[in-house]
């Protein structure tokens, strides 16, 4: 099949957007499929036979220079007039911007390929494309009014109205969801939250696993660290549960935790709790690691600790189980599906509850037979249930039935 696969952006080592855009393209091809990926900035790293497409935005949250002033030079268009304007406004453009883009790119295109699969965009510029005959499945990872209502419940003062403003794109999402034909997700309980909080006829929804490298992401061959933790947060916000993964730390002996390592990239917020906490010495924080040294990493931990406040899937999770590291989760979101019936490849606790999660953490770094027993289910559960090479089939069986569903004959462009 000819597949165009789209991305608003795909940060290459955080955050789950460039993560399996590369996979899944890498296995997609692997399958005898032809893969061509539609990414804004940050672009992916894809694998050979993958071709790259660039869809360039004027990059306004850059991590060296983050809400940025472009030059008068750098505008090319309405859309990048559009893309600033929302930003001034404290608003978040990617999803609409990159979706105009998309949609301009493509429009003249669209016979070329089987198939769009855009990975959560959700944005009308999808729908146009839809509308001229180009068949759409739109990958919707979990809603994003999840987040929403979590931050605004974490926000104080002013940072209320401004997160108000930012998340004004999940309106346009839900609008564009419910006008979706073909809805790809990742667990039975996102679907479950896109059907509530978006309004998507269940019968639209079909479900799909994020998938681990389980060859890269693997059991440790040298002894792990005593006492470390690791825990990946893709970004700082109340959504991930730092804030309560130092909480937590700061109530288990020293005798039992020696480090926490956290995989991104601390806030003003973070830092100031982390000295609050007495455990500026004991917690650091690393990005940007390519594959190898983010499983090294895991696998040396005794612990991966997911503490969200929701997850409609947990990738280091995962990644975590494929290692042999046990998982301490909250228990929210997909986070009990993923670690299987009574917790066997981990242990859940109460979101948002310092308290419990430091009892489940000092129970399970005393307990090194325990450790060891949950790491061996969670690496079978990983090689049997998610494996990239396995999503990739159950996804291309996907475009197969919705390609076969193409009229041809195009219809009028839809607004939303």
């Amino acid at each position: 099949m000819r597949i165009a696969l789209s991305s608003y952006r795909s940060k290459p080592h955080s955050g789950g957007q460039g993560i399996y855009v590369r996979n899944l393209s890498r296995e997609l091809v692997a399958l005898g499929h032809d893969v061509e990926v539609f990414s804004g900035p940050p672009y992916p790293e894809l694998d050979p036979g993958v071709r790259l497409t660039r869809v360039p935005s004027l990059d306004l949250y850059r991590p060296e220079d983050p809400f940025r002033l472009p030059a008068r030079g750098e505008f090319r268009d309405w859309i990048d007039v559009l893309e600033f304007l929302t930003m001034c406004t404290a608003g978040f453009p990617e999803p609409r911007t990159f979706g105009l883009r998309l949609a301009r790119l493509l429009a003249d295109h669209v016979g070329e390929y089987d198939v769009l699969h855009d990975n959560q965009t959700l944005a009308p510029g999808l729908l146009d494309l839809a509308a001229r005959g180009l068949p759409v499945l739109t990958t919707i990872h979990h809603p994003i009014s999840a987040d929403r209502r979590v931050e605004l419940a974490a926000a104080r003062g002013w940072r209320r109205v401004t997160a108000r403003r930012w998340y004004g794109f999940v309106a346009m999402q839900r609008r564009v969801a419910r006008r979706t034909s073909h809805v790809l997700t990742v667990s039975r309980r996102s679907a479950q939250d896109i059907v509530a909080d978006f309004g998507v006829p269940a019968d639209r929804i079909r479900v799909v696993p994020v998938g681990v490298d389980v060859a890269a992401f693997r059991p440790p061959e040298a002894e792990r660290v005593p006492g470390r933790v690791v825990t990946v947060a893709s970004a700082d916000v109340p959504t991930k549960g730092l804030d309560v993964l130092i909480g937590a730390l700061h109530r288990v002996p020293a005798t039992l935790f020696r480090e926490l390592v956290v995989v991104g990239t601390a806030s003003k917020a973070t830092t100031q709790a982390v000295a609050a906490a007495g455990l500026t010495g004991r917690v650091r924080f690393v990005s940007g690691l390519p594959d190898d040294e983010l499983a090294a990493l895991l696998g040396s931990a005794q612990i991966v600790a997911v503490p969200s406040r929701y997850e409609g899937f947990s990738l280091p999770a995962v990644e975590a189980m494929a290692c042999g590291t046990p998982v301490v989760a909250s228990d929210v979101g997909a986070l009990p599906e993923l670690l299987g019936s009574d917790g066997q490849c981990g242990v859940l606790v109460p979101p948002g509850e310092p308290e419990a999660l430091s009892a489940a953490l000092a129970d399970l770094l005393a307990d090194p037979r325990k450790c060891r027993a949950l790491g061996e289910q969670g690496r079978r559960r990983a090689v049997e249930t998610y494996s990239w090479t396995s999503v990739a089939q159950a996804t291309a069986e996907v475009y197969t039935e919705i390609a076969g569903e193409r009229t041809g004959s195009p219809k009028r462009p839809v607004a939303a």
